[in-house]
């Protein structure tokens, strides 16, 4: 990793291990949330909708308490985030609250989840010192992240399919060892503390963090709002609710996914360096609207009963779950577009935070709205719906200036 590796090498160890571990602790939670939520508490399609306002509040606010917490620096304010983080896994994994109190911890497991989002980008970035290695290190840290959430998705797999793993059981196991992990996570970045020494960033008081200068970027965080919540959210519950498929399903799907990424992260950022941001965009709004427009025709099929439940079209449906993932995990580009036009490096985290919050306005919008488009014209609607958003996509790619790059 070049400069990266003789300037701060056991800083980036250390940090590649904390990412590590994280993508670790969201695949044995965050991501079968789905399952935990109809095996647990036997919600409807309308009420998966509804779950998503505590789990997703946190992100609209995420902007004040970056801001807020700002004087903290970044290093300490992660380690909030992930004691928020292990305190509503914990309690899920050991108790069986009623339903109106699990929302209340899936709230504080949300909001230190939302807080770190930011903080970690921010600090990947901060550790890198080669300004022309930039798409290069943000893709190693996004393939080791993949890897080791594909390492998750296995656990989950085999947890499950072995009955180690169960929501039905009054201690959720695989909830107890993810609060282990943040657990470790909070000290590694107590240790990453101690050799830093001195915050990556200058402390910074609360102040305005929109700018003009940062338009598309605010217009792309807002699309991967909509995008990533009827995806993240109803591509799978079409699995769960219409094919009736478990958590090992979808933690097979997951592996698959982060196989894959782990080989197509790292070359997005070698193809960033080479090709630049502005192709990458055209790419990746190319691949949105491919994959909702095909998922859109596929879960019609199932609805009106024109396409079997089993067979070559399950399979077809599994395949755009896993590209999705692949389209999904093309969100860094938006990070390294904001260094490239960045005004000051301190506004990145604050800029990245503040893009969290309106991604997730619209998020919260769109889960509510999805369940009731479901439930009302069918679920194919939801996807039709983000393919024809997704050409704002494209417009904004053909609004970035090369010189930006």
């Amino acid at each position: 990793m070049g400069n990266v590796f003789r300037d701060k090498k056991k800083e980036v160890r250390v940090y590649f291990l904390i990412l590590a571990l994280t993508a670790l602790a969201l695949a044995l939670s965050n991501n079968i949330f789905g399952n935990y939520f109809k095996d647990a508490y036997q919600v409807t399609p309308f009420q998966r909708g509804l779950i998503e306002f505590p789990r997703e509040i946190p992100g609209i606010l995420c902007v004040f308490m970056v801001s807020a917490l700002s004087f903290m620096g970044d290093i300490r304010l992660s380690i909030v985030a992930q004691i928020l983080s292990f305190i509503g896994i914990a309690v899920l994994g050991f108790v069986t609250p009623t339903f109106s109190v699990m929302l209340i911890f899936l709230f504080i497991n949300s909001m230190g989840m939302h807080l770190f989002f930011p903080l970690q980008d921010s600090i990947g970035i901060a550790l890198i010192d080669d300004d022309k290695q930039v798409g290069k290190i943000m893709g190693q840290y996004k393939g080791t992240f993949t890897a080791f959430s594909m390492i998750g998705g296995i656990i989950v797999f085999i947890g499950f399919r072995t009955g180690i793993f169960s929501f039905t059981t009054k201690i959720k196991h695989v909830f107890v060892i993810d609060a282990l992990l943040f657990l470790m996570i909070i000290g590694l970045f107590i240790y990453l503390m101690v050799l830093l020494k001195k915050p990556l960033i200058k402390k910074k008081t609360f102040k305005s963090i929109y700018r003009k200068e940062y338009k598309y970027y605010y217009i792309l965080a807002i699309m991967n709002g909509v995008q990533k919540q009827i995806m993240i959210v109803y591509g799978p519950w079409v699995l769960i609710e219409i094919l009736n498929k478990k958590a090992d399903v979808l933690a097979v799907l997951a592996i698959i996914g982060s196989f894959i990424g782990m080989f197509f992260i790292p070359a997005i950022g070698r193809w960033i360096d080479r090709f630049g941001i502005r192709k990458l965009l055209f790419a990746d709004a190319i691949s949105f609207i491919g994959v909702y427009t095909a998922y859109g025709l596929i879960t019609a099929g199932f609805a009106t009963g024109y396409l079997e439940l089993v067979g070559i079209p399950v399979l077809l449906a599994y395949g755009m779950i896993i590209i999705d993932r692949m389209s999904m995990q093309m969100s860094m580009i938006r990070t390294v577009y904001l260094k490239s036009i960045a005004v000051e490096q301190s506004d990145i985290t604050s800029t990245l935070s503040l893009g969290i919050s309106m991604d997730h306005v619209v998020s919260i919008a769109c889960a509510f709205a999805g369940g009731i488009v479901w439930g009302t014209w069918g679920p194919q609607y939801i996807f039709f719906f983000a393919a024809g958003l997704s050409f704002i996509n494209l417009y904004v790619a053909t609004r970035i200036k090369e010189k930006a790059v």
